[in-house]
């Protein structure tokens, strides 16, 4: 079975360059009248040219602390996002959500965290967007206490949740991160998996036009049966490439406790396994499967580079698990190197054929 290695090439910083055309400022600010609750929002066109613009969202949480946001607001003359960063957004018809990165989710009292994205407009008119809210509370720029409420003379029950899994939908990308016996856990890593293949998601229907299905919840959390250092040198030839000793035991390990199969008709995996060797991080894709290691585990967790990096890193992945192969070249696209400057990286029309004409091009919708 043919595996693609990920790169471990430096990381490039990729920096938003100064764009031609007019440029225009706007700002609209606000905050919302909830319980304990308040927002401001502060919406800056940065850049202008024609048919595109930049934007960048400036959030500030002046109610309760948060550990996750989500901002949306609605366009009125037609303006579609088309790229974003350091948020996962989706479009439907005229509004736009917005949802937290793997590391920017919590927000204190008094809190602030930004996003951006490029844009399209139809070089008429560009307005602000009139309102947003956070988390689901219209932001006016001022917070309102919270208001006294009787308690109902009977408290409520918690309803235990089921510990038995259960068997995800077909036609799914089904996500595993699997903890060796020695590691501890933390929630940092389910969660940031799930940030960047949300991410990913959302690329996917940028690109195509329709995209894969997640899981819910997105990621399967893993008690793993043995201890870091089996995975690490388990069926292991010592002058062989050890990082793949750590993800193909992962891989056999959930196959068999599982039932899966390589590949498989059902589902498309991403498995990620929190145990390498020092120095020998690593991981791939191959049709069906995406297998990675430690290294890509912490990053996803917010550990260590800037999150670009990681969904570039999912991206350049995921095409191979949809049938893709490299790309011969650094030539822009997110199957060659470019995948380290995301999100500035693209499909090329011929790699978009390969991945809807693919062995999992049904899986999208």
């Amino acid at each position: 079975m043919m595996f693609h290695r990920a790169r471990r090439t430096p990381l490039i910083a990729a920096t938003l360059a100064a764009l031609v055309g007019g440029t225009t400022a706007a700002t609209v600010t606000t905050t919302a009248h909830a319980a304990a609750s308040g927002c401001r929002v502060q919406y800056t066109i940065g850049s202008q040219w024609s048919g595109g613009f930049s934007a960048t969202v400036a959030v500030t949480n002046l109610g309760d602390a948060v550990t996750g946001w989500t901002v949306r607001w609605s366009f009125t003359a037609g303006q579609a996002v088309t790229q974003a960063w350091n948020a996962t957004t989706t479009q439907s018809g005229t509004a736009v959500t917005a949802v937290n990165a793997a590391w920017n989710g919590p927000l204190a009292t008094g809190g602030s965290t930004s996003f951006g994205f490029n844009g399209s407009w139809n070089n008429t008119a560009n307005p602000v967007p009139a309102s947003f809210t956070l988390n689901g509370v219209t932001c006016t720029g001022a917070t309102t206490s919270p208001t006294a409420t009787t308690s109902p003379t009977a408290s409520p029950t918690a309803t235990p949740s089921s510990s038995t899994p259960q068997t995800p939908p077909a036609r799914t990308v089904r996500v595993f991160w699997l903890k060796p016996t020695d590691v501890a856990y933390d929630q940092r890593y389910p969660d940031g998996i799930a940030g960047v293949m949300r991410e990913a998601q959302s690329f996917f229907r940028q690109q195509l036009g329709k995209t894969f299905t997640l899981n819910s919840p997105v990621v399967e959390a893993v008690d793993g049966l043995h201890d870091t250092s089996w995975y690490i040198n388990n069926n292991c030839d010592p002058n062989g490439d050890r990082y793949a000793c750590v993800i193909f035991n992962m891989q056999g390990e959930l196959q068999q406790r599982y039932g899966l199969s390589n590949p498989d008709s059902r589902w498309l995996f991403v498995a990620e396994v929190s145990a390498e060797e020092a120095g020998k991080s690593g991981g791939g894709g191959q049709p069906g499967w995406v297998l990675l290691s430690g290294h890509d585990a912490d990053g996803a967790a917010g550990k260590t580079e800037p999150m670009p990096r990681w969904y570039g890193g999912m991206v350049h992945e995921l095409g191979h698990a949809f049938g893709l192969p490299d790309a011969t070249s650094t030539d822009g696209t997110c199957m060659s190197a470019s995948f380290y400057s995301y999100p500035n990286c693209t499909f090329s029309q011929t790699q978009k054929n390969g991945i809807l004409n693919g062995p999992y091009g049904s899986f999208l919708s």
